[in-house]
């Protein structure tokens, strides 16, 4: 792989995302620089064009994965549209971070973990939760409580506890791992409820995100899966683990973006972790660990208001933001002080990983398709009102 920097990158995909995530963070990160964007409408690439003097724009991604200077592959496109881009950057050895979900079904994402070993090319599943500050620190803590568990003095005893140890035996060291999405199905395009995911929802495309996060914070391989679900809005997934660890993945679609998306909550050896939309950390029952941690703001227009920062503080900054939109008649004012989710910091880790700065890769494509598997499952549960054993896919 190249040692130049700036890495050369090509983004294949230039919808929304690509152009509020993606193309910023390549053009923000010194050790990158945005070389081409390629997608099949001309409008989109005309704008980056007029924006970007000098970039590069095409509608044929052979073109730019083939191209010996293009170092960087990142692909935006729908999950329908990727395994040829993924075949091509095999081909032609260039590394790929890919938008989750990586592919638009199983044997799509089994057919692009067979690519990427065969091919050894650096892979990026865009699981960015794994580079979330707030996450990163979390996980450390649970983990470490979960590994070397600590009691506080304080932990209560009631009389007897040890006769209740005996009877659930190994379970005391399980761990629990709540996680709630907050979404609302007005902001969704017709796009994601196209094909089959007009009869399940978003139980693939978004809940990739969340089962790969339950696998990261558990450290232990899942088993078997099952989903109620109210239709294609609102799943309730919960995941059993080998180790006996269980995960609940709450999505609810009729929500609203005037609150925190995301909640996790880690339980275990007598402790919780809790993670409120990667703005705030809560501890309890770890002995030294802060009672409360909050994070950054990210687009912060208002930093005079909410400065306690966390839940609190987004609250009071949302509440503001929504008010302003109302009497602007613009939606997208509601939208300040964003968590950082980790999207910035995986494109720096990935391209150290290609670099062989890094140690362990950010996000595998073998725990992406461990993930995949979990949402096929959750799938045939869907359909068929029954837990569904990973070994059966």
């Amino acid at each position: 792989m190249t040692k130049r920097l700036p890495l050369n990158v090509a983004v294949i995909g230039c919808g929304i995302f690509a152009r509020s995530q993606h193309i910023p963070n390549v053009l923000a990160c010194p050790l990158t620089r945005l070389a081409a964007c390629c997608d099949l409408d001309e409008a989109a690439l005309s704008s980056l064009a007029a924006a970007h003097p000098g970039l590069r724009t095409t509608t044929d991604f052979h073109e730019l994965v083939r191209d010996p200077e293009i170092d960087l592959i990142i692909v935006a496109t729908t999950e329908r549209f990727r395994i040829p881009i993924y075949e091509a950057a095999a081909a032609a050895g260039k590394p790929v971070l890919a938008e989750k979900p990586i592919a638009a079904s199983l044997a799509e994402a089994r057919h692009t973990a067979a690519l990427v070993a065969s091919s050894g090319i650096p892979f990026c599943a865009g699981h960015n939760r794994r580079c979330s500050p707030a996450m990163i620190e979390a996980r450390e803590l649970f983990r470490s409580q979960m590994e070397n568990p600590t009691s506080c003095p304080w932990r209560f005893r009631r009389e007897g506890w040890e006769k209740v140890r005996s009877i659930a035996g190994g379970e005391q060291g399980n761990a629990m791992v709540s996680i709630r999405i907050n979404d609302d199905w007005m902001s969704w395009k017709d796009v994601h409820l196209q094909g089959d995911n007009a009869e399940y929802g978003l139980l693939l495309s978004e809940m990739t995100h969340f089962a790969d996060l339950a696998c990261w914070f558990l450290a232990s391989r899942p088993c078997r899966v099952g989903v109620l679900s109210s239709g294609v809005l609102n799943h309730a997934t919960i995941i059993e683990f080998e180790n006996g660890d269980l995960a609940s993945i709450n999505m609810a679609s009729n929500g609203t973006f005037g609150y925190p998306k995301e909640l996790l909550e880690a339980f275990g050896n007598g402790a919780a972790v809790v993670v409120d939309h990667m703005l705030e950390i809560r501890t309890s029952g770890i002995e030294g660990a802060p009672a409360r941690r909050v994070y950054p703001f990210l687009a912060d227009r208002h930093p005079e208001i909410g400065a306690e920062g966390g839940f609190p503080g987004w609250i009071a900054k949302k509440q503001v933001a929504c008010e302003e939109a109302s009497r602007a008649g613009d939606p997208m004012l509601a939208f300040t002080a964003e968590p950082d989710k980790g999207h910035a910091r995986m494109l720096t880790e990935f391209v150290r990983e290609i670099r062989g700065e890094r140690a362990t890769p950010v996000s595998p494509v073998s725990e992406a398709l461990l993930a995949t598997e979990i949402c096929a499952a959750a799938i045939v549960s869907f359909r068929e009102n029954r837990f569904v054993n990973l070994s059966e896919l």
